[in-house]
């Protein structure tokens, strides 16, 4: 009898033990996720956000993120409105772009002040922490690798004093175009190349008849430098409708960049690696909203180029990835 009473409180205890070893994790199990709000300045079409919005869904699954997200459709208002909401529905984080540098002081100053979590991915205030409240940025120099890509094709195309550069932009006021054209022409301006900041759109068939448009009107061209992925993916078709052959470079990934470099109808173009700038937008979020950790600046795929040279290795990861 006494060796069954044992064995009884021996079972007793273990069960115990048990319960309270679990009932932590079902207590967590049934906590909320902590929210947030991501926020793209252009419309979901834009093909250039598909490896972002990857990257950011798997850091939300990583780190149990209840993730939204929104796109601004180019329009300011609409994207102040989509942060106004955010912090209206209290989440706890909001990863936006600021692609101007005075039109979101205000509204992310708020959020920040109401002790919502801001970073920005992308594009960033020009004067970085020292001109918005975020408090971090997930993205390129865009002034480095602005004057890298005009390097490489003044090195490899032998451009001259003299000539013209055709750098077409989605969007010609927003910081990233400002800055990735201060890079460009420093490298044109030091060689004695003029140059021309033209906006494209985003809209793939617009964007590329207004480049067919300019380069007919502008015959003397020399090369194109793109500033955004719009622009970049339809100049080979462009140049083919204006019956001109000049050398193309600029920034960014899509498929139909990478067959223009497999073809040899681009020569290189800047890897921002978008699906970084996704994933530890959310991912920083996360490990501060639960832990307390700060998020940090990320200077997201350095100075690294696509070419002819890696080309191959890149095109698997596109568009999931890279």
């Amino acid at each position: 009898m006494a060796k069954r009473i044992l064995n009884l409180l021996v079972v007793l205890t273990l069960v115990l033990g048990v319960v309270s070893l679990s009932a932590p994790a079902v207590a967590r199990a049934q906590e909320p996720k902590p929210k947030v709000t991501l926020i793209f300045y252009t419309a979901a079409t834009v093909e250039f956000w598909v490896p972002a919005i990857a990257g950011a869904k798997e850091a939300a699954q990583m780190f149990g993120i209840d993730l939204d997200i929104q796109y601004g459709d180019g329009d300011i208002v609409k994207q102040n409105n989509l942060i106004e909401t955010a912090i209206a529905n209290k989440v706890n984080g909001i990863a936006v772009s600021i692609q101007d540098d005075d039109a979101f002081d205000e509204t992310i100053c708020k959020a920040m002040q109401e002790g919502i979590a801001v970073v920005s991915f992308n594009v960033d205030d020009s004067k970085g922490a020292a001109g918005n409240c975020r408090m971090a940025f997930m993205g390129q120099n865009f002034v480095d690798t602005g004057y890298l890509i005009a390097s490489r094709m003044i090195k490899e195309h032998g451009l001259k004093a003299g000539d013209h550069v055709f750098t077409p932009v989605e969007f010609p006021t927003a910081v990233y175009a400002r800055l990735r054209y201060e890079g460009v022409k420093k490298a044109l301006d030091e060689v004695g190349i003029t140059s021309e900041l033209i906006e494209s759109t985003a809209n793939l068939p617009d964007a590329q008849t207004r480049e067919v448009q300019y380069l007919l009107g502008r015959p003397e061209t020399k090369a194109i430098i793109a500033l955004g992925s719009t622009p970049l993916t339809v100049a080979p078709k462009a140049l083919e409708e204006a019956k001109m052959q000049i050398p193309v470079g600029g920034f960014d990934l899509t498929l139909d960049i990478i067959d223009g470099i497999e073809k040899g109808t681009i020569t290189a173009t800047v890897d921002q690696q978008p699906y970084s700038q996704g994933f530890y937008s959310v991912a920083q979020l996360a490990l501060y909203v639960k832990y307390g950790l700060y998020p940090s600046d990320m200077n997201t795929g350095g100075l690294g180029l696509v070419d002819k040279t890696n080309v191959a290795k890149v095109k698997a990861l596109v568009p999931q990835y890279r």
